[in-house]
């Protein structure tokens, strides 16, 4: 046995797949990168032809390199025959044959990715450099690792493509082919040996690299955290948020622009009305065909995601799960260490900074979100359905959190939500929506009150709609009996209108005089009522214990429960 040339054969091999697989992932990790993310006809061409190497026999893919880089091709003759039968061709043999290996590899774990991590990281002020290396390569890199290693071993012991490309200098399987030949089965125990120490090694190297290393961060203290200034001074005066939007996207328009001074900001609308396509329109997340904003006189049209100085909380909360809670409240790129360390402590986290978002709960993520958001000084903190996941009990909590959470920041906050309690509760204005239009937009209490038609009174989630007559500025005639109203006047004429069940009361000092029709049985704490009051049937609702019997009564429905709209 040639040990002198086994030794050389094995550095050619050696030396062959780790250039051959630098150069893969050099190229290859942002071309699986663009096949992830960047969906169509001419990516999915570009896919084909990468895994067609996985196709052909090897010797056909060396025959087929022959005549793209051969003496004969163009390329040939433009290098002077240097990309066959030499080191080069060799590299390029064993890169065209692994490169499927890591590419499909890479592909996978970045599609697996949920994109609202990158999107959020934008928002965190970080560019798509940061985003790639920060979120994405950090979240793909075990699989990207394992690609690494099945593109490096095949590469190691590719010999059908090498001995068409490049016959000399001997690779490794070159060199044992050859040893075959001439020596037979005994030549082989030498060459087999190292190659397998080899795997091994290798395998060995992937299996320590691939196992998770967690470093645990000690909570800071519990003592108390003076607020930063920001956080701690009074809410600042007007902000005024002007945009307008247009932008048609399979076969869904989206046409919005609202015009508001207040910075207690709700979006309403039913699933797929353009309320998170808004949100993201306003983020810079998604770009328009039409596109018009600006925050307090800036011009933010042109702004790219990191440079808006906005914080988005998607409905997913979008936790990047190889973070710790420490390490993601401070992730944004100009974060505030004053403000992390106030808001960690103001949001209860600092004895869950140790932990990873599997660990925590879904009330937990959500506040390492809102602390995430708030760590930075932003001009506008966006909230994309926040309590959609949660149970109707730690959604109430919740809520009454951010109500207080909004007395403390100093931007603005646009709440997207399709519950109308919620609205009514976090938002000051509201914008609502229906199949990418706007249906009204203004002061919640005056929507709420003066709903535009009986559509935004049923986003609004009116119940026992009617219709009467408009008789005073404050009355509708129900038939002979007028039901006082209270907001702004209104015109005479018909109208639709309605009143949630609780602002119906039966009792004696009512002065509506009714007929109790029905007494249902107690439901949610609650006994239901069905009554006449004029020509219009209502439901009420009543106390568990009510004494009451079907027959004539006296109802009082508070002025100012009752939305009317124009018929």
């Amino acid at each position: 046995m040639d040990l002198a040339g086994l030794a050389e054969a094995g550095a050619v091999s050696i030396g062959s797949a780790t250039v051959a697989t630098a150069l893969v992932a050099l190229l290859g990790i942002p071309l699986a990168y663009l096949l992830a993310r960047r969906p169509g006809r001419a990516m999915a061409v570009l896919g084909f032809v990468v895994q067609l190497p996985l196709a052909l026999p090897p010797l056909a893919s060396g025959t087929l390199l022959l005549f793209l880089v051969g003496y004969a091709s163009p390329i040939g003759r433009l290098t002077h025959g240097a990309l066959t039968d030499s080191f080069p061709g060799i590299v390029l043999a064993e890169a065209f044959v692994s490169a499927p290996f890591l590419i499909i590899a890479a592909r996978s774990a970045f599609a697996g990715i949920d994109t609202a991590l990158e999107d959020v990281s934008a928002t965190l002020g970080h560019g798509p450099w940061a985003v790639f290396r920060r979120v994405s390569l950090a979240l793909a890199w075990r699989s990207i690792w394992a690609g690494l290693l099945l593109t490096w071993l095949r590469g190691f012991g590719e010999f059908g493509a090498t001995v068409m490309v490049a016959y000399h200098p001997y690779s490794l399987p070159v060199f044992s082919y050859v040893a075959f030949g001439s020596e037979g089965l005994p030549a082989m125990l030498p060459i087999v040996l190292p190659t397998l120490l080899v795997a091994v090694a290798v395998m060995a190297a992937s299996q320590f690299a691939l196992t998770p290393r967690r470093a645990r961060v000690q909570p800071t203290s519990n003592g108390i955290v003076t607020a930063p200034a920001a956080a701690a001074a009074a809410r600042p005066g007007p902000q005024p948020l002007d945009f307008a939007f247009r932008r048609a996207r399979d076969g869904f328009t989206l046409d919005v622009s609202w015009r508001t001074e207040t910075r207690r900001l709700g979006i309403l609308g039913a699933s797929g009305s353009g309320k998170s396509a808004t949100l993201r329109l306003i983020a810079g997340l998604d770009r328009a065909d039409v596109a018009a904003m600006s925050l307090n006189g800036l011009d933010m049209t042109g702004l790219a995601p990191p440079d808006r100085a906005v914080a988005y909380v998607p409905q997913t909360y979008a936790l990047l799960p190889h973070l710790t809670v420490h390490r993601q409240i401070r992730f944004a790129r100009d974060c505030d260490a004053a403000l992390a360390a106030h808001w960690t402590e103001r949001l209860s986290l600092s004895e869950l900074e140790h932990r990873y978002p599997a660990e925590l709960s879904l009330g937990q993520q959500q506040r390492v979100a809102l602390a995430r958001a708030l760590s930075r000084k932003s001009r506008l903190l966006l909230l994309d359905e926040p309590f959609s996941a949660l149970d109707a009990l730690l959604r109430a909590r919740l809520r009454g959190e951010l109500r207080d959470l909004q007395r403390e920041i100093e931007g603005t906050t646009i709440l997207v939500t399709h519950d109308p309690v919620e609205a009514l509760l976090l938002a000051d204005d509201l914008l609502l929506l229906e199949d990418g239009h706007v249906l009204q937009s203004g002061p919640a209490e005056q929507v709420f009150m003066r709903p535009a038609s009986e559509a935004v009174a049923r986003l609004l989630g009116a119940e026992n709609i009617s219709a009467g007559i408009a008789v005073t500025p404050d009355t509708i005639d129900l038939g002979g009996l007028r039901l006082w109203v209270g907001g702004t006047p209104l015109e005479p004429g018909s109208v639709g209108w309605s009143v949630r069940p609780e602002a119906v009361r039966v009792g004696t000092n009512g002065h509506l005089p009714a007929t109790l029709l029905q007494i249902s049985d107690v439901r949610g704490g609650q006994r239901r009522l069905r009554l006449r009051i004029g020509t219009t049937v209502l439901q009420a609702a009543a106390d568990p214990g009510c004494d009451l019997a079907p027959g004539p009564c006296r109802v009082s429905i508070d002025p100012h429960a009752v939305q009317v709209w124009p018929a």
